[in-house]
């Protein structure tokens, strides 16, 4: 096996940590490890994205018709008769006055890479829109301006994923977790450049063992500052500080897919600014 000295560039962990290869693992659900249960109803913007009633993916509601979540997600979508998306729940077991609703369709950016995981973003298209309840359903309201976010930023991860990180069903409960955003050079460093983390994408980790998003999250919002600046894309391993999180990040570039997808159907844009 092949190692590196991979020179931290001001991040969460302290000195020199060893590098090694390894494949990334493509994130299709993951967790929230080492996390705690919020407020219910205290992220209006929640969903579910779930086939046959059962949780899948997560992701968050951005207009009254149209729900983020991640591109690889997208198996969902071969049959939308079968999916849905659950909005206003924080128990998935107690779904008394949430809303269900179908999906009318998908729409993931062409150049959507499986394994490198450039531009895992995704699009779902409600059947119909929703009426929002200010305490349970609203969407997010995404950052006007796409800045970077800095390194040693302090996040929030959101998800229903397991909190085992060797297991595979979801949470009853909404959970969040704390991270830390990295350098892109160091978090290059610790998966040897597979996946290259670029400007549209952001690592974000915990110091902690087993503080991370793990199975079942994926398409979840990544929350700094109170403003959603991501979603869970996805990592090698779980809950491994020498492994941290891959988001992709609500960049310019992203901003502005979206903003094509929806003015395609619709009169509804978001503002960008620089």
């Amino acid at each position: 096996m092949f190692f590196i000295m991979c020179a931290q560039v001001p991040v969460l962990l302290a000195g020199l940590i060893l590098c090694t290869w390894g494949a990334f693992a493509d994130g299709a659900g993951v967790s929230i490890v080492g996390g705690k249960e919020i407020k219910a109803h205290s992220k209006p913007w929640m969903a579910s994205i779930q086939v046959k009633g059962k949780h899948i993916c997560g992701g968050f509601l951005i207009q009254d018709q149209w729900v983020l979540t991640a591109a690889h997600c997208k198996g969902i979508c071969q049959r939308l008769e079968l999916a849905s998306v659950l909005l206003g729940a924080h128990s998935l077991k107690n779904v008394k006055n949430t809303i269900p609703v179908g999906i009318e369709s998908c729409k993931t950016p062409p150049t959507f890479d499986e394994k490198t995981k450039v531009d895992d973003i995704m699009l779902i298209k409600l059947k119909d829109k929703v009426k929002v309840k200010k305490e349970k359903v609203k969407p997010v309201k995404l950052p006007k301006s796409q800045k970077d976010v800095p390194a040693h930023t302090k996040c929030q991860v959101i998800g229903w994923g397991s909190t085992d990180p060797k297991g595979i069903k979801p949470t009853d409960v909404l959970q969040s977790v704390d991270v830390d955003i990295l350098d892109r050079d160091y978090c290059n460093c610790l998966y040897k450049l597979y996946p290259v983390i670029t400007e549209d994408m952001l690592c974000a980790g915990n110091k902690t063992a087993l503080h991370d998003t793990c199975a079942l999250d994926s398409g979840g919002p990544l929350e700094c500052n109170k403003n959603v600046v991501g979603l869970v894309s996805g990592w090698e391993g779980c809950g491994d500080p020498k492994k941290p999180g891959v988001y992709t990040r609500l960049s310019k570039k992203h901003m502005s897919w979206i903003n094509k997808i929806i003015k395609g159907q619709s009169n509804s844009t978001f503002e960008i600014n620089d």
